[in-house]
């Protein structure tokens, strides 16, 4: 292990656990593998005890590594899934969004060109499973008493059964941060003028398009999805600057 810059402006747990996950994404540390105790890595580090335990945890709270009692325990190389990622990567989007001031129009070309891209393979590969989803989720919007927060979520539940549909775990990692803190944005701005039976009529499309594996029409309905949320973000900019006499660039 290499010893701490004594000049960053990080934190020495920060510091210990960029150089523990350097070295696992370099393969001097492999899956499986057990860590140094933590008599050790105070010693490597030349740091207290209490610092590497601090270290290990935020290692643990990124799925890079698990821990085990007992006389075979101690702190091991974690072999991260991308299902196990997608929390880091939603929470990663969202910080992102929401320190960035993105605007909704590039938030929108964002995510539907991503989406796009999946819905060309997910009329191909999509699963009976992923189509039962989706058409659970269009009958679960028609539910008239069914609040916005929950409808929101049910909108996500549907786009990310798309994504799925794709059958690529790169992607549907990549798309965790577009549909699940992208999308919760977008409905956040536009759900005081959208119409759900609108929504529902293009999810249906959407639907129908990979149940018949065509991939045209998949994409065509999700430029008209891409156009109406556009419409109703630029609609809720309007009628706030006729509200409080601004502009804006939305």
């Amino acid at each position: 292990m290499k010893k701490l810059d004594s000049t960053s402006k990080a934190d020495l747990p920060s510091q210990i656990a960029k150089a523990i996950r350097d070295f696992i994404m370099a393969g001097d540390l492999i899956v499986d593998e057990r860590l140094p105790s933590e008599s050790e890595l105070a010693d490597q580090f030349d740091v207290s005890r209490p610092t590497v335990r601090e270290a290990l945890k935020r290692l643990a709270a990124q799925s890079l590594i698990r821990t085990q009692r007992g006389a075979s325990g101690g702190a091991f190389v974690n072999r991260l899934s991308f299902e196990e990622a997608y929390g880091q990567q939603i929470t990663t989007s969202t910080l992102l969004l929401s320190m960035n001031a993105v605007s909704f129009e590039t938030a929108c070309e964002a995510r539907y060109a991503l989406e796009r891209a999946c819905a060309a393979l997910a009329s191909q590969r999509r699963t009976d499973k992923q189509l039962s989803v989706m058409k659970s989720e269009i009958a679960r919007q028609a539910d008239a008493d069914l609040t916005d927060e929950a409808f929101c979520a049910s909108d996500v539940a549907f786009h990310r059964a798309l994504v799925d549909g794709a059958g690529n775990p790169v992607l549907s990692y990549q798309l965790a941060g577009a549909v699940e803190a992208m999308q919760p944005l977008m409905n956040m701005i536009t759900f005081t003028e959208r119409s759900r039976a609108t929504i529902i009529a293009l999810h249906q499309r959407i639907l129908d398009a990979l149940r018949n594996r065509d991939a045209g029409l998949a994409d065509s309905a999700l430029v008209d999805l891409d156009e109406y949320t556009r419409s109703l973000g630029r609609e809720v900019v309007s009628k706030r600057q006729a509200r409080t006499g601004t502009t804006s660039t939305a």
